[in-house]
């Protein structure tokens, strides 16, 4: 096979996913969606020959030059084009990939600041995908956009379920744009410097963050959002971050 003009598998750090079960569940979740198709990483097509039977727009995009020519060859229904996905137009109401692991973050960051999409139907790390889906508590990227997104865990999948194997197990999670933001889209900067700042705060729990970070009279601003004050910014729900931003005078 020949190399591609920017390197070859490991820098375009590719992981073909051939697990049978992880692809027809990908395809039922696609399923369950509507409109145009963008995927991400289409590789060897295993994915893309999945998608193309929809009878849905797809546009799929490689950054291996050869790949995409002979998955063009293969899917004449299907657009294929080469292209960086952290370049292509997040443009269509559904995005669907398996990320290449070393760009996860960088690919996952854009979609949640970039683009009109409804849905994205993600493999990546297991780690990666359990974190986002607040397994265990929520990190700060998962706080700062979950006002406007919500994460789904949809299982693991086996590291022997790629070609190459990789070092770790993969998992697949779904993002979906809420229709009715918790938080107004107009104050999405200052909500995220502000959860920042909770989640780098010192304190024993919610309360003494909160008082640190912004004196309040937090204690009734928690007791209505339901929210313990020996709880830790990893505890807070979604609900109870927009009801804490919102029920604080000092966010406007």
């Amino acid at each position: 096979m020949s190399r591609s003009v920017h390197g070859g598998r490991h820098e375009l750090g590719q992981n073909f996913l051939h697990h049978t079960p992880t692809l027809d569940r990908i395809v039922r979740l696609v399923r369950e969606t509507d409109g145009p198709i963008l995927e991400i990483g289409a590789g060897d097509g295993a994915l893309t020959r999945r998608l193309a039977p929809l009878g849905r727009d797809v546009l799929a995009v490689d950054l291996d030059e050869h790949r995409v020519r002979r998955l063009r060859n293969r899917l004449p229904a299907v657009t294929v084009r080469c292209a960086d996905a952290l370049r292509t137009p997040l443009d269509r109401p559904v995005v669907v990939g398996n990320l290449p692991f070393h760009l996860t973050t960088p690919i996952l960051r854009r979609l949640l600041t970039a683009g009109v999409w409804a849905e994205a139907i993600l493999l990546t790390q297991w780690e990666v995908a359990r974190k986002r889906a607040g397994v265990g508590g929520r990190t700060m990227l998962t706080a700062q956009t979950a006002p406007w997104f919500a994460f789904t865990l949809h299982g693991r999948v086996p590291a022997d379920g790629f070609r190459p194997k990789p070092s770790v197990d993969g998992g697949l999670l779904t993002i979906s744009r809420r229709r009715v933001p918790l938080v107004d889209p107009a104050e999405r900067a200052g909500y995220e410097e502000f959860v920042r700042r909770v989640f780098t705060g010192r304190g024993r729990g919610i309360e003494q963050i909160l008082t640190t970070v912004a004196p309040r009279p937090w204690r009734a601003i928690l007791k209505a959002a339901g929210i313990p004050r020996s709880a830790l910014p990893r505890d807070l729900t979604p609900q109870q971050w927009a009801a804490v931003w919102n029920a604080w005078p000092g966010n406007r």
